[in-house]
């Protein structure tokens, strides 16, 4: 087949499955909420398999997220040379591999050791899946189409918590991890027929394919102008590559700014204490195991339906909205549970309380800094940066990720559900400030407007000190 004839062929496929080319783009995060939630169940039986302290729970819980910072950290490099398309296949290989390696573990070192390369696939994988979505969404759509990535990782997690609850009875931790292969097969799978997205294309010179692609994701008329901003940034950033140091750069530091406070503050808010702990904090107010993974289930149930809800809502109330709104709801919910958990002196009464402010601080959590967080990461770097930008944005995540899932048993044995709670709450209120000051909105405009309007004020702020 000729190349005019492989790129008419890949247009007609794009334009009658734009779904399933937005579906497939967004699996990778199924990846990712997968195995972030399934050691929430794994954790409760293996206890009674290997003896395992705080520090052990930590550790197997953390390696995830410290295999995730290597992957985030070589994901800029390898999307920049192969593509956004060939990164998200080459982290569902690794993915498969490490699900396969948990499911066989013989004792703690294997699990960590095979975790940890399975984070390896997820950081790249976040890092990639976002940056891949919002360089192939039109404008006008760029957020709720963005969101699934976020929708895919929450309904991960609920599927973790589904399978970790039928597989209770059994206590059948092993084949816990292995239905993990599953979404990863599948996302490779998906990924071959899908096309790379055209800012890379045209970057890599490739032009006809990337008009071919915008055919299938854009209105005819949004086309043209579309290449033409394409083109424009991609002649500013001909001289040069995207590079670490690149960042610090006044054109580029802004963006560095809020990707820091939205990578660190996502994390650090705790919501990966509630994912990956909520069953082990259900048991210690005396719930059973079963039980328990049927409470971790309505808080899945919760994350899905609010993080579905803000695809509708993202482009309509933009983002920072949903940021402030989502603080509050966090802040006010953690403050409650502390209070209730110090003085309500009645298990199923304070169990029953917790879940129900669960609730309330996941959908908060949801409606702002779940999927909007991914969103504005993908949109605020410019292009000459926007892999290295990820890449670093995505390190920092990870780390914090792999800061509160290590510590999270730990200050829970020492502090108590309570007092962590309250220094959760403590976080939202200072996020709610420093994005009230420091992160702009980005919706209803293109990635390359937000691009050239970052560099035109920063070229007047010059001319003005000149």
């Amino acid at each position: 087949m000729s190349f005019k004839s492989t790129v008419q062929a890949r247009k007609s496929a794009i334009g009658t499955n734009v779904h399933f080319l937005y579906f497939f783009g967004a699996l990778g995060g199924i990846l990712f909420g997968y195995d972030l939630g399934v050691i929430s169940g794994v954790l409760l039986f293996l206890k009674d398999s290997w003896e395992l302290t705080s520090v052990t729970k930590g550790v197997i819980g953390g390696c995830l997220a410290a295999g995730a910072i290597i992957g985030a950290a070589i994901a800029g490099r390898i999307t920049d040379r192969l593509g956004r398309r060939r990164t998200i296949m080459i982290a569902a290989a690794v993915f498969g591999v490490g699900a396969l390696g948990c499911a066989v573990a013989p004792n703690v070192p294997v699990l960590v050791l095979a975790r940890f390369v399975t984070g390896i696939a997820v950081g790249c994988s976040s890092a990639t899946v976002p940056t891949y979505l919002s360089e192939l969404a039109p404008t006008r759509a760029r957020g709720a189409l963005s969101t699934l990535n976020q929708l895919m990782i929450v309904s991960g997690i609920l599927l973790a918590y589904i399978v970790d609850w039928a597989l209770s009875g059994s206590g059948n931790w092993r084949l816990m991890f292995g239905v993990a292969v599953i979404p990863a097969v599948v996302l490779f799978v998906g990924m071959t027929v899908l096309p790379e997205t055209p800012r890379w294309l045209v970057k890599a010179g490739r032009e006809e394919e990337a008009r071919a692609v915008l055919a299938g994701t854009h209105r005819s008329t949004e086309i043209d102008e579309e290449l033409n901003n394409i083109r424009t940034v991609n002649q500013l950033d001909a001289q040069q590559r995207g590079r670490l140091r690149d960042l610090l750069a006044p054109w580029a530091r802004p963006a560095l700014v809020v990707a820091l406070i939205l990578a660190v503050g996502q994390q650090f808010s705790g919501v990966n204490a509630v994912n990956l702990y909520a069953p082990t904090m259900f048991t210690d107010l005396g719930f059973g195991n079963s039980t328990s993974l049927l409470a971790a289930i309505v808080l899945g149930v919760v994350k899905v339906a609010f993080t579905a809800w803000v695809i509708f809502v993202v482009d309509r109330w933009g983002r920072k909205p949903l940021l402030l709104l989502g603080n509050v709801c966090m802040a006010v919910s953690l403050f409650l549970l502390g209070v209730v958990v110090l003085t309500v002196d009645n298990n199923t009464v304070t169990g029953l309380t917790t879940l129900i402010l669960l609730n309330v601080y996941l959908a908060g959590y949801e409606l702002g800094w779940g999927a909007v967080v991914w969103v504005m990461m993908a949109e605020v770097f410019p292009l000459r940066v926007r892999g290295v930008g990820m890449g670093v944005g995505s390190v920092v995540l990870w780390s914090s990720t792999f800061t509160i899932t290590f510590l999270f048993p730990v200050m829970n044995d020492h502090l108590g559900l309570a007092r962590s709670a309250w220094v959760f709450a403590g976080v939202s209120v200072v996020l709610f400030l420093l994005v009230q000051r420091f992160v702009p909105e980005t919706n209803g405009r293109s990635l390359e407007q937000i691009e050239l309007d970052l560099r035109a004020r920063v070229g007047g702020a010059a001319t003005e000190r000149a």
